[in-house]
């Protein structure tokens, strides 16, 4: 039995899809592509590949969609209110040079070369926000023929008083219903209510814009949120299971989400289930790019870090747990993660079958809410366990690394390089005349190749770092 937190319920509960017949349907908040994809944000995404997976391994077939933010998601937001500030790919277009278009193309197009590094469940479809205007004008209009907008100067807003007079609640994920008007920002004076939100902004007068449509309202682009909504309810319907997304998006995104979608549906709830992330700190404090600490996977790799690596650093703290991101503790997991693969070569190359009592342990561990620090005890368990045969052992962990997703399967010893292993025969020798000071010497200038020397009862084996 799957149990999982929903943030809506604010309690966990058992996982039970709205169809009877094993479809799920899973939308993630993914990136808004004006930048390089930071770590904290990899640890979002990461988290939706492992729905994803354990949802399969619990015989459920998911629909995964995840939106791309090209447009509409302005800096405000930083501060608190997301519908003011500059449109963050107009400001990047100006950093770099480009349209917001090559921005959006180019930052896009990383992300899904992350997304693939990562070894992350490929969704049904991303979604961008700029193929899909039409949708998310219909979506305006249905809730202004339904009484909940109006105009003002800068965009047609949502009507949040209108909202809950109709009958629903505003703010169920957040306490959104006691902000008061300037508590953070100041207030837009224009706006009936300090918790209504834009839709649809209209362009300033005095400049063009790279990104922008006809409407019926005028010439400007999407509120940051109505894609949500629109792209989710085109794919997944008007209710759907499950929402995925950072504990940030608690306070204003999901929320108006909901509203949005209940409030040209009439239905709820518009989604059952609610996932948040917890933040990711960088040596235990907040991570921010004017802090100079918002790494992104060219950073992990420039120092010589496998993305997977990052992925195995991210299964040891659970989900809803703030988790330190330190280069000492992406290092503990790298060794970590090698240690895995070298034992996973060392059970030799014949492939049994899955024990079932450890396979049982896993599959409740993950059925915990998503208990992956408690997943990976049970994988050293499993490794250090005498009594089960190694081809058991291997045959085991393939079974786990379907939720795992660190590509096991995929590592073998390769031959070595000519200047390897002349190296590897001398140290050899040299064990055989007990010089251990010559020994000890060749293993550091080995392990300075990025080469790990391991000598066991049957001889001496080589792993590439």
């Amino acid at each position: 039995m799957l149990t999982i937190y929903n943030s809506l319920s604010k309690k966990e509960e058992e996982f039970r899809p709205i169809q009877s017949n094993k479809k799920v349907g899973i939308y993630t908040c993914g990136p808004t592509v004006y930048d390089y994809v930071t770590v904290g944000n990899w640890r979002t995404y990461t988290l939706g590949d492992i729905v994803n997976r354990v949802l399969i391994w619990n015989g459920f077939e998911p629909t995964y969609i995840m939106n791309i933010t090209d447009v509409g998601h302005l800096t405000g937001d930083n501060e608190g209110d997301a519908d003011t500030g500059v449109d963050r790919m107009e400001k990047a277009k100006k950093r770099e040079g480009k349209t917001a278009w090559d921005v959006a193309r180019f930052y896009g197009d990383d992300f899904q070369a992350g997304y693939v590094k990562l070894n992350l469940t490929k969704p049904e479809k991303f979604t961008k926000a700029t193929e899909y205007i039409a949708e998310q004008i219909d979506l305006v209009e249905k809730l202004e023929q339904n009484g909940l907008t109006y105009k003002i100067n800068d965009g047609i807003y949502f009507d949040t008083a209108a909202y809950e007079k109709s009958g629903f609640t505003y703010g169920e994920l957040s306490n959104l219903k006691d902000i008061k008007a300037g508590a953070r920002v100041e207030f837009n004076k224009e706006k009936r209510n300090a918790r209504d939100f834009a839709l649809w902004k209209f362009s300033p007068k005095e400049e063009k814009r790279d990104m922008e449509w006809d409407s019926p309202w005028g010439v400007g682009f999407p509120g940051w949120h109505i894609e949500c909504s629109a792209m989710s309810m085109k794919y997944l319907g008007q209710q759907f299971d499950l929402h995925i997304g950072g504990e940030d998006l608690k306070s204003t995104h999901h929320p108006n989400e909901i509203a949005q979608a209940q409030g040209a549906t009439g239905k709820a709830p518009f989604v059952k289930y609610w996932l948040h992330g917890a933040f990711l700190q960088v040596d235990g404090g907040k991570m921010g790019k004017s802090l100079g600490n918002a790494y992104n996977l060219h950073d992990i790799e420039s120092k010589g870090y496998s993305p997977l690596a990052l992925r195995y650093f991210y299964l040891t703290g659970h989900y809803r747990s703030p988790l330190n991101f330190t280069w000492e503790s992406l290092d503990a997991a790298a060794s970590a993660l090698h240690k895995l693969y070298r034992h996973y070569i060392e059970l030799g190359e014949d492939i049994g079958e899955a024990d079932k009592g450890y396979i049982d342990r896993f599959g409740k561990a993950i059925n915990n809410d998503l208990n992956m620090p408690q997943a990976l005890a049970v994988v050293w368990e499993l490794l250090k366990d005498m009594d089960i045969p190694d081809e058991v052992k291997k045959a085991t962990l393939l079974g786990i690394d379907k939720v795992l997703g660190l590509e096991l399967g995929k590592q073998k010893n390769e031959p070595l390089p000519q200047e390897i292993a002349n190296l590897v025969s001398a140290r050899d020798q040299a064990r055989k005349d007990k010089n251990w000071l010559e020994s000890d010497r060749l293993r550091d200038s080995l392990s300075s190749l990025g080469y790990e020397v391991s000598d066991g009862d049957t001889g001496t084996t080589i792993f590439k770092k």
